[in-house]
């Protein structure tokens, strides 16, 4: 069944919030068989919503609105799907009653208005609002499906999982579902990928073959449709086994999980420690790290060593590498080595990574160019390694790329 994505505020066009719902409502749609073929935003004027409503059910079997569901009066989408269908607005008791309970429980006064929030649509089903006020509707007329979910995330959400999902289900046809799998990939770029699966990708027909990029990594959706998981993988199995014989060795999870939360994962598998030493990155790669719960079983603190001075007194570089004639300086592979060595030794762990260049936008001050960053790998029990890595983009790329590389090579010696 073909659906479309009504977004409804005016807030939306004028860019003062970002359209998260109708991802998310699109996936979500996807996982049940719907194909979400349209998405609209409209702001809050009735006829322009009464509008959008006329051309999507013109094209689409299902219209999932978002938004305008709220107390004041620009909260319009009831009102104008029932201009739409022909249908009168009506009270629901029971979402009343919770909303006059909220207010009485706090002792305050509630306006008038408030009760435009358990507004619905004669004949609809009411969808419960079990984080808010704002009930939805689910209405069956003239073989089409409408839905209206509020706004706010927090809402939306679990009213489309709890109420809005199962409502869909018995009222479609018997679609099939889609069922789709995630293969994240690291240190190779999308067109590198793309390049060595072209043939796949250009032959696909069932499963499909979607990349998705993002920096440092790349995601491969394989998506099939199906009565049953068991029956889409099954689908999926030669194809799958295929890209992982071409570009396996790039391949670090099988679910849409970043590279830095893998890292965290192995390390706490192994029992093993990480510490960084960062200059140009600024304490980025530590913050990547202990964004995750449980960091703190692996990953021992950081050392920020902006300075050539820090460089020595907390990592203990030598002098001699920093200045001095000859000396190569704090953008060099021998200094990335040190402050990964010291970084290791002073926190006492089984790894640590350093991070050492030029974030820019200009060169440095010894002329050395943007983007040059040198990342060392120290690892208790073996040589120090160092990659020279040539990074493009802004300053905040160049700092995130050079962490993504750091979190590939621990990923190398971890697998």
């Amino acid at each position: 069944m073909k659906a479309e994505i009504v977004a409804v505020g005016t807030e939306l066009l004028l860019g003062q919030i970002v359209n998260t719902n109708a991802q998310y409502l699109a996936e979500s749609c996807a996982g049940i068989g719907i194909d979400v073929y349209y998405q609209t935003v409209v702001g809050d004027n009735v006829d322009r919503i009464v509008s959008a409503l006329r051309i999507a059910s013109e094209r689409a079997d299902i219209v999932i609105c978002t938004g305008g569901l709220g107390p004041t009066m620009d909260d319009l989408t009831r009102d104008a799907l029932g201009q739409h269908v022909g249908a009168e607005l009506v009270m629901d008791d029971e979402g009343m009653r919770k909303i006059e309970a909220y207010f009485a429980e706090r002792g305050a006064v509630m306006v008038e208005s408030n009760r435009r929030q358990a507004l619905t649509l004669a004949g609809a089903d009411v969808l419960p609002n079990d984080t808010g006020m704002a009930v939805g509707t689910a209405l069956r007329r003239d073989g089409k499906l409408y839905v209206l979910l509020p706004g706010p995330p927090r809402e939306l959400k679990p009213m489309f999982d709890r109420y809005a999902k199962p409502w869909l289900r018995a009222n479609m046809n018997d679609a099939l579902p889609l069922f789709s799998k995630s293969l994240k990939f690291a240190g190779i770029g999308e067109s590198g990928l793309e390049h060595a699966l072209l043939d796949l990708i250009e032959s696909q027909a069932d499963p499909t073959i979607a990349p998705y990029a993002k920096e440092g990594e790349v995601m491969i959706r394989l998506t099939s449709r199906a009565s049953t998981e068991a029956e889409a993988f099954a689908k999926m199995a030669e194809t799958e086994a295929e890209i992982r014989r071409r570009v396996g060795d790039h391949l670090y999870a099988e679910e849409d999980v970043s590279l830095d939360a893998v890292i965290v994962r192995l390390l706490r598998e192994r029992g093993a420690t990480l510490a960084a030493a960062e200059s140009c990155t600024g304490g980025l790669f530590a913050d990547m790290t202990t964004s995750h719960p449980g960091s703190s079983e692996a990953f021992a603190g950081g050392i920020v060593s902006y300075t050539n001075a820090a460089k020595t007194a907390l990592l203990g570089v030598s002098e001699s590498l920093l200045s001095g004639p000859g000396a190569p300086g704090a953008v060099s592979a021998e200094t990335a080595a040190s402050m990964a060595e010291g970084a290791r030794k002073r926190l006492g762990t089984t790894f640590a990574v350093s991070f050492t260049g030029v974030a820019g936008p200009g060169p440095s001050a010894d002329g050395k160019p943007a983007g040059l960053v040198y990342l060392g790998v120290a690892e208790e029990g073996k040589a120090t390694e160092v990659r020279e890595l040539k990074l493009s983009g802004s300053r905040e790329i160049v700092k995130l790329r050079a962490c993504r590389a750091g979190f590939y090579e621990l990923w190398k010696r971890l697998r």
